[in-house]
């Protein structure tokens, strides 16, 4: 098993109003990657999100968890993509910031 992939995205929004866009972000992702990702599962709880996805035949489970000041979001990523883990994580980054930033 690998180890998790762990980004932690700051903001200034708020609990509520992170999470409102987080959630509307990843309605958007899932039309606009709709070719490269698939998530199966979704499960909120609260302020945090269980996921499972696929993506390049591949699964990968994960959660985000959504704080006053910032995102964290934690994917373990099967082997064959962990070995990119290093190149994927500044893209995760970004869009996550991206989804953050939008109004």
């Amino acid at each position: 098993m690998s180890q998790p992939v762990i980004v932690s995205i700051p903001h200034h929004l708020g609990r509520e109003e992170a999470a409102r866009r987080i959630k509307s972000g990843l309605a958007a992702a899932r039309t606009n990657y709709s070719a490269l990702l698939n998530i199966r599962e979704e499960t909120w709880n609260g302020d945090s999100l269980v996921f499972n996805m696929s993506t390049f035949g591949q699964s990968a489970a994960g959660r985000i968890d959504i704080a006053d000041d910032h995102v964290r979001l934690e994917v373990t990523l099967p082997w064959l993509l962990a070995k990119f883990a290093e190149k994927l994580t500044p893209a995760i980054r970004k869009e996550a910031t991206l989804m953050l930033e939008k109004k």
